[in-house]
């Protein structure tokens, strides 16, 4: 049995072979999940994937983690391959031999727009019917003003009969991984630790400062963590929600954002960002700081506003498109419709959930056929949409009304207008989200076009 991690001492863990001596377990195999455990398995410790799905731990075992880029699924493969990593469904097994368990859960908001603890409690009482002593746990999904030490540590001590910080160990160190970060991305992170009392606090630094090459930032406060990593998402949600509000009075002005935005750009960062569709990332974090504070009977004004506006952000496309379709002579109805970009990045293969997934949904509600296309991903890799998908970009626009361009990949920044006036069905309409193609460029060759902030087809 390896020694107790609640004591650890750094000259225990120093090398690659004397952390051999200790198995991590990763809840949860989702994005962070695997990213999590080929650093951990990378430093040298043994490591034992947890995944309540069957399939993900099949293909895990093989090497596979789908929608992952080719680095890290090949940095996995020859980690399963060597035995440092390994994956099973048998949560009891893994907590009962692990000396720290990462617990990759987060907390879910539902349809109503309410936060959801249900999943991250279960796990919780699970791993506290089977901890051991002198064990670490450490929480690194995005969770709520108290949360940790209030729910997670009394549920792990109630189950356990063991008492935090004298039998076991618990640390929160939130991983905040945006859709195009890559493994190199995420070791150069500066991660925050916090833990109510100093052996945990230090002993989860020392650890997660081995799959790092920054020092972690510490603190004695888990609530001050909590809220750190809430204030800086719904910082960033407020900041998009500005930029699209100004985007949109430049469509209204008949202007050019872009034109604004390299102005003020020129010189040195103004700090003004581009308009772009909300994603995923700060969307959670925002809900649960709105539940906090009325739980606290806090009033919020900006933080609802601004999450409102870019939820509506998504409507406003829809009405671009909408309009660039009625100026071809078409309605939305029955418009054929592909979506091109379901990536953020080439060495990306996680999808803009969010940004894709809302908008499909709603142009299909409103009639329109959607056909989807990315070149980083294959069609086994897409298995939650009903939506076809085309391997080549001309293949999805065949036949279209209309094309929208979600992200800014190389392939649809120089369109050959000549193939695309032959394959969509002329008139035809390029709805530009990312700013990568001249208005001028797309109307002189006879398609219609619109854009965020792009106001210049009203001129």
């Amino acid at each position: 049995m390896s020694p107790s991690v609640l004591n650890l001492q750094p000259e225990e863990i120093d090398t690659t072979e004397k952390r051999e001596k200790y198995v991590v377990s990763i809840l949860g195999c989702e994005h962070v999940g695997v990213l999590c455990a080929c650093l951990f398995a990378e430093a040298g410790f043994k490591v034992t994937c947890m995944d309540s799905n069957p399939t993900v731990v099949n293909l895990l075992n093989k090497g596979k983690a789908p929608l992952m880029n080719q680095e890290v699924e090949s940095r996995l493969r020859a980690l399963v391959k060597t035995g440092h990593v390994r994956a099973t469904t048998d949560l009891k097994n893994v907590v009962s031999q692990s000396d720290v368990i990462v617990i990759t859960t987060s907390a879910k908001i539902d349809e109503k727009k309410k936060v959801d603890y249900s999943e991250i409690e279960n796990v919780c009482k699970q791993v506290g019917s089977d901890l051991r002593r002198g064990s670490l746990v450490i929480a690194v999904g995005i969770v709520g003003f108290g949360f940790t030490e209030g729910v997670i540590g009394k549920i792990l001590e109630n189950t356990s009969g063991l008492k935090v910080g004298i039998d076991f160990g618990l640390a929160y160190s939130p991983i905040q991984i945006p859709r195009e970060q890559t493994m190199e991305s995420l070791i150069k992170q500066e991660l925050k630790v916090a833990a109510s009392e100093k052996n945990s606090l230090n002993s989860a630094s020392m650890i997660l400062e081995t799959i790092t090459k920054k020092s972690t930032k510490k603190t004695l406060n888990i609530k001050t963590a909590e809220l750190a990593v809430l204030f800086e998402a719904v910082q960033r949600d407020v900041n998009l929600a500005l930029t699209n509000e100004l985007a949109i009075f430049c469509e209204k002005a008949s202007w050019d954002y872009l034109e604004i935005f390299k102005l003020l750009n020129s010189s040195s960062p103004s700090g003004v960002s581009l308009p772009t569709l909300a994603e995923e990332n700060d969307q959670k974090e925002t809900y649960l700081l709105l539940e906090d504070a009325e739980n606290l009977n806090a009033k919020l004004c900006i933080t609802p506003i601004a999450r409102e506006a870019n939820e509506e952000i998504f409507k406003h496309a829809v009405n671009l498109t909408q309009s660039a379709l009625r100026d071809c002579g078409k309605t939305l109805r029955r418009a054929r419709i592909a979506l091109l970009g379901l990536t953020k990045t080439a060495n990306m293969k996680t999808p803009q959930k969010i940004a894709a997934k809302t908008l499909a949904e709603i142009l299909g509600a409103k009639g329109a056929k959607i056909t989807l296309h990315d070149p980083y991903i294959s069609e086994n890799e897409l298995t939650e949409t009903p939506y076809p998908f085309k391997r080549s970009m001309l293949q999805a626009l065949e036949g279209t009304d209309c094309a929208i361009i979600l992200t800014g990949h190389d392939q649809f920044k120089r369109p050959n207008f000549r193939k695309l006036k032959v394959i969509m069905k002329m008139p035809a309409a390029i709805i530009d989200f990312e700013g990568i193609i001249e208005p001028d460029k797309v109307e002189k060759e006879g398609f219609i076009y619109r854009g965020l902030g792009r106001g210049v087809w009203k001129k």
